[in-house]
């Protein structure tokens, strides 16, 4: 098997910090803990940003360029930006920070979908701020946008244009075909490197079979001309990360996707769950990739052709 390629998931939009204390929110606790999570083993960070006072997910430039610069200079993971941000937020607005940075690498999600949170809401019983509780609430009427030609301008704006490749997030099977088409069409180089997202209400459940059968399809559209990760959101993260590995896939984690280290234990941060999926690959006989053997795995441009 070819060495496994962690990545890190550091704050997300999804998670509220009324949720847990260790959710980083601030430039210098997304950075620090960023940071962490790639001395800890992980070879790719995936960034969202958030307001430094209130937490809420922001998509503003000024959000980003106040912890990335920072990063860059602390450590050689590649830096992943999201054009997902949140459903709340327009494309221009997803789309402002990635084209300032133009950086290596950026995540798309394969699809419009609903984005159901509203469940986590009913688990809260105390707000620390005004926005957590309609921000959750609401998502029972919310659609994540992300249409073909949305899609379509991602791929070029970012990737023609200025060169990023992608991760790309395929929460069904729908979206795998969607991505064909956009190979078909010529806008996506290859090697592809999709991930594979289970446990979003609206999304895949984190059923073992619902992986084996993307695994199934990915290969019949793709052949040898991809590598897949897998992302868990909740309680089921580290067990079908486990058996992503174990087939041959790669694996994401952090606080984005699961703020757990284990049953009822809040993970103080990202680099605790680092660690652990390091153990649980390592002990599988897998080979934990560097920064740059990333690099090379997905064909990124360097570091030093971002904006950053």
């Amino acid at each position: 098997m070819s060495k496994i390629l962690i990545t890190c998931a550091v704050t997300g939009s999804i998670h509220t910090p009324s949720m847990s204390p260790y959710l980083p929110v601030t430039p210098a606790e997304i950075s620090d803990q960023a940071h962490g999570a790639a001395e800890a083993g992980a070879a790719i960070l995936h960034l969202h940003a958030r307001n430094p006072v209130t937490g809420q997910p922001s998509a503003r430039e000024e959000d980003f360029m106040s912890f990335l610069p920072q990063l860059k200079q602390a450590s050689d993971a590649v830096l992943n930006l999201s054009t997902g941000g949140s459903a709340v937020m327009t494309l221009d607005d997803r789309l402002a920070a990635p084209r300032r940075v133009e950086p290596e690498m950026c995540s798309l999600n394969m699809g419009s979908m609903n984005f159901a949170l509203y469940p986590a809401a009913a688990r809260i019983s105390e707000w620390r701020h005004d926005w957590e509780q309609p921000f959750l609430e609401n998502s029972d009427d919310l659609v994540f946008k992300n249409t073909p030609r949305d899609i379509a301008r991602i791929l070029t704006e970012l990737g023609v244009e200025r060169g990023a490749r992608f991760e790309f997030e395929c929460y069904d099977v729908g979206h795998l075909y969607m991505l064909k088409h956009f190979v078909d069409r010529g806008l996506v180089q290859k090697p592809l490197f999709i991930q594979f997202v289970f446990g979003v209400l609206g999304g895949m459940g984190t059923d073992p079979e619902n992986l084996m059968h993307m695994k199934v399809i990915a290969d019949k559209l793709f052949g040898d001309d991809y590598m897949f990760s897998v992302l868990a959101a909740g309680r089921q993260q580290m067990p079908l990360i486990t058996m992503a590995a174990a087939m041959g896939g790669h694996v994401r984690v952090g606080l984005e996707d699961s703020l757990m280290i284990s049953r009822g234990v809040l993970a103080k941060d990202n680099a605790e769950q680092v660690r652990k999926i390091r153990r649980i690959v390592e002990d599988l006989g897998r080979e934990v990739a560097s920064p740059d053997e990333a690099r090379d795995m997905l064909g990124l441009k360097g570091a030093d052709r971002t904006a950053i």
